[in-house]
């Protein structure tokens, strides 16, 4: 897959929220409140889903199951891009653990690049609410059961609730949640594969470059190139990969960008040059990074030297 190029975004605007029937706190319950964001998709440029439950599968409620939230909602993962979306906030949940957290999802749609510069889409049905006006949809996205049992969520660890305050942070892995059916080019599956963690335990990728003193970037067609035209590049153990642009807000000279909201795990950063340089660093590249439970891991390059292709 190509990688795509990635929305950078600030703190979406929070989803409208559906709560449970809010009802004094006692010492039997306690509050969860549920965000969600997204590891990156590669040739994907558009994924869109409508979730119209969350609830927690465990505990003491009925059947083991606990309502979260059960008013639709729909979400454009890919605009969650180092950023988070608030799907569930202080909802009311009996005292106990559990053991997974699931998703109704009843539709859906993507936007898939092509070789030829141009996109396919494909959605749950021609009609899915979710898709803009006047799309033409060209083949199914197929999503098996899950507007029915639902999408599991398992965690490492039970969820234990004791009166206090739970905040869960999910990773949708666009890159690894969708892909083309074998044999069949009119037909993408979703195949969800999804993180979940205290948002407590989350963390963070700071990348910061600038250059040797004796290294000066070419000039290219009249255009100076500067470290703000290169990106920082982080990929996940699963092999999808997101990039941000380097700036350098303060003029110091030193450029960075910070990736946000990461489950705890082994990752690789890397600078990516523009196509039309070549450049080489100190470290070597690509570093591997252990971002552990709430830590911003700093990584640190310098250019070395850097021609025109």
């Amino acid at each position: 897959m190509t990688i795509r190029s990635r929305l950078r975004s600030t703190l979406l605007a929070l989803l409208p929220i559906a709560l449970l029937p809010l009802m004094a706190c006692g010492g039997n319950e306690g509050k969860v409140t549920l965000l969600l964001t997204d590891a990156p998709g590669d040739d994907i440029r558009t994924a869109v889903v409508t979730i119209s439950e969350i609830y927690l599968k465990g505990g003491d409620g009925e059947g083991g199951r606990v309502v979260l939230r059960d008013t639709p909602a729909t979400v454009s993962l890919l605009e969650l891009a180092n950023s988070t979306s608030e799907l569930v906030s202080d909802a009311v949940v009996p005292n106990g653990d559990y053991s997974e957290l699931r998703f109704v999802i009843t539709g859906g749609y993507i936007e898939v690049a092509n070789a030829d510069g141009a996109s396919t889409v494909f959605a749950s049905s021609a009609d899915y609410a979710g898709l803009p006006a006047g799309t033409q949809v060209d083949g199914q996205l197929h999503m098996p059961s899950f507007g029915t049992s639902g999408l599991k969520v398992k965690f490492s660890e039970k969820l234990t609730i004791e009166g206090e305050q739970k905040v869960l942070l999910v990773d949708f892995d666009v890159g690894q949640s969708f892909g083309k059916e074998a044999g069949n080019a009119g037909k993408w599956v979703m195949h969800p594969v999804i993180k979940a963690a205290e948002v407590t335990a989350s963390g963070s990728i700071r990348v910061t470059a600038d250059t040797a003193p004796t290294v000066t970037l070419p000039v290219v067609d009249g255009h100076q190139v500067t470290l703000g035209d290169f990106n920082a590049v982080m990929t996940n153990d699963a092999g999808s990969s997101e990039r941000l642009a380097l700036t350098d807000e303060d003029g110091d000279g030193t450029y960075e960008a910070v990736f946000k909201f990461l489950i705890p795990g082994t990752f690789t950063v890397h600078l990516e040059p523009p196509s039309y340089v070549s450049a080489s660093t100190t470290p070597d590249q690509p570093v591997t990074v252990e971002v552990g439970s709430g830590r911003d891991v700093a990584n640190h390059f310098t250019i070395t030297g850097a021609t025109q292709q």
